[in-house]
């Protein structure tokens, strides 16, 4: 099965506002009830309904000068209208910047307790046609103008990351640093040998996040804040992403995976185009070197882990993990999902009652 996704429904749906601070330790921000309450209580002076609008009110209200930590270079905002919130983000695509373009993109917050595909969904790619100006500062630097309003958008610069010695296997090649909107930093590794994925998490700076351990085996460890789920690998000191919170997918929120973060400025060539076609041929002819479909609306997911909803549901990795110990191909090949059953590609029949 090809994965293809509609990418401008994971512009917005994926939308989640965070900031992260900066490289000095900052102070710990109180946040109260009564901040939320106020914000609740806000009426926006504009129309929402106006997409213009709307986007001359979200650059009038940003500094002058923002960094945008995502790696698929989406810079994420949240406000308050009439007791609801909107969330949505200001997005210099790869592929669209150079060309003096920027997509903007806005909804109500997605939930679960609706149907919010049916929630109207705010699109627009504006340049200069629109009065929008899009400018190539220096590389990684974008100035953006509207109305009268600049703003500068510094692209997160990771072109230093690299994994540290030893992380990589046999057969494995890096692809890229990812920086998920969960402010979670991974490696995005390609494995010829099994011909798949993976997402190692990146320990080589404080990972803003604390770990417990699995019921089942201190090999799987999950994230309090995020529900990522790593499995400790026995062969290598490193941690590989097995499993993201299923209800956060749902939602589509910052925590819903690293699918929609890949390393877009960071790709060298055609390495990711070539991976993908080497495992699917008929892949051939029909994506571009960022994975994506002709027009850029649909792109291939990367998706090798699974979506649990208890920490149960992560077992079989476990299971699989140990019973492929020794052979190194089916060992790995435990820690990519099967897109049909959502279970290891490898995963052993389960033992019969006697």
């Amino acid at each position: 099965m090809v994965r293809i996704v509609v990418r401008i429904v994971l512009a917005v749906l994926a939308i989640s506002a965070f900031t992260l601070p900066a490289a000095r330790a900052e102070p710990t921000k109180l946040i109260t009830h009564e901040d939320y309450v106020a914000d609740l209580k806000r009426t926006a002076d504009f129309d929402v309904n106006d997409i213009k609008a709307t986007f001359a009110f979200v650059l009038k209200s940003l500094p002058d000068r923002v960094t945008v930590y995502p790696t698929e270079n989406y810079s994420y905002f949240r406000f308050f209208d009439h007791g609801v919130r909107y969330m949505g983000n200001i997005r210099l695509e790869s592929e669209t910047r150079d060309q003096g373009k920027v997509h903007f993109t806005y909804q109500i917050e997605t939930t679960a307790w609706r149907d919010s595909e049916k929630d109207k969904l705010y699109h627009a790619l504006f340049g200069a046609e629109d009065g929008v100006t899009v400018e190539k500062v220096e590389p990684l630097l974008y100035r953006v103008t509207f109305q009268g309003r600049t703003v500068l958008f510094a692209l997160n610069d990771l072109s230093k990351v690299k994994p540290p010695e030893g992380l990589l296997g046999p057969g494995e090649r890096f692809v890229g640093p990812v920086f998920d909107d969960s402010a979670i930093r991974f490696f995005l590794v390609y494995s010829s040998r099994i011909k798949a994925f993976h997402y190692i998490l990146d320990e080589t700076e404080p990972v803003p996040d604390q770990f417990f351990a699995s019921p089942m085996t201190d090999r799987i460890v999950i994230g309090h804040r995020t529900g990522f789920a790593f499995y400790r690998d026995e062969k290598r000191h490193r941690k590989i992403l097995i499993g993201v919170y299923e209800g956060n997918v749902a939602v589509n929120n910052h925590l819903d995976g690293p699918f929609d973060q890949l390393p877009d400025n960071f790709i060298q060539g055609e390495a990711l185009r070539d991976a993908l076609i080497e495992i699917n041929p008929k892949l051939k002819g029909t994506i571009d070197r960022f994975g994506s479909r002709p027009g850029g609306e649909t792109r291939y997911v990367i998706a090798p882990y699974l979506e649990y909803w208890n920490v149960d549901d992560l077992a079989p990795f476990d299971r699989c993990a140990r019973r492929y110990k020794v052979d190194e191909g089916r060992y790995y090949r435990c820690f990519v999902i099967d897109e049909d059953t959502q279970k290891p590609r490898d995963m052993p029949a389960p033992r019969r009652k006697r």
